[in-house]
């Protein structure tokens, strides 16, 4: 089969975190096996691992799902891409004194995970 057979995705998305602040995490596991990612997220002290952790999962599920005859496991997948975008973000008022008002940004994002089969990552 070609290799763009051999990958599988999972979307999040409007996940009420900065895109900022889950980039630095994203970075971290691009380009890692599956396996080692998610227990490298297990032990990060961010509040958006778990999340990434998440999506991760599955879309390592979505693999073995989609090809079941292959029989894959999480040490034969690799993060073949990870990215994460900017969501719609939600303005609210806050009154300040003498009859102003601050804009505060309530930002979102959303996180793209796409594995693919250890072999084909690495030609």
């Amino acid at each position: 089969m070609p290799e763009e057979f051999f990958e599988a995705k999972a979307t999040q998305k409007h996940l009420r975190k900065s895109a900022r602040k889950v980039r630095l995490v994203a970075d971290m596991v691009r380009g890692k096996n599956v396996a080692k990612a998610i227990k490298s997220l297990n032990f990060l002290n961010k509040s958006s691992a778990p999340l990434v952790a998440k999506v991760i999962k599955s879309a390592a599920a979505n693999a073995r799902d989609k090809f079941q005859e292959e029989r894959l496991d999480n040490e034969d997948l690799v993060i073949k891409e990870i990215f994460v975008n900017e969501g719609a973000t939600l303005k609210r008022i806050q009154p300040r004194a003498m009859g102003r008002a601050n804009q505060i940004r309530k930002r979102s994002c959303h996180i793209n995970v796409i594995v693919a089969k250890q072999e084909l990552v690495n030609q």
